[in-house]
């Protein structure tokens, strides 16, 4: 992976649409207002291509006693599995919360932006409309 500056975190990115479930592992995820978030979806990702302004998204800051829930949702693609199957989570609208998460996050896409240097993958940009917090500690990738 190269040069490492930061702490990657394991975020699940969990929506419906059009009657099919989404959801994958984003570790390039951060808050940049107080109710703001930006995460990077690469261009391979199902999920990442589903998303338009407009969508609400669940984003669960996944618990230290959550690595089962990150290995489930960061293989395969929603288009190839249900990988809600074997999860515990809670509809919101049309977004999809991970039970238990050390935070839980209703998202409305604001934007979905393709800049220069990372123009195939899917800079998503979005208000935070709730949240919910359980204090466990946060799950990293290492």
């Amino acid at each position: 992976m190269g040069f490492k500056a930061f702490n990657y975190g394991a975020n699940a990115v969990c929506f419906q649409k059009n009657g099919r479930k989404y959801g994958m592992i984003c570790s390039w995820a951060t808050q940049v207002d107080y109710d703001k978030v930006v995460l990077l979806l690469g261009a391979q990702s199902v999920t990442g291509r589903n998303i338009a302004p407009g969508d609400l998204i669940g984003i669960s800051v996944l618990s230290t006693q959550q690595e089962d829930v990150m290995n489930t949702l960061g293989e395969n693609h929603s288009d190839e599995v249900d990988k809600f199957a074997t999860l515990d989570y809670t509809l919101a609208g049309s977004a999809i919360l991970i039970d238990n998460a050390s935070v839980a996050m209703v998202v409305e896409v604001l934007d979905v932006l393709h800049l220069p240097g990372i123009e195939e993958d899917n800079l998503v940009y979005g208000l935070i409309r709730s949240h919910t917090q359980t204090g466990a500690p946060m799950l990293t990738i290492s």
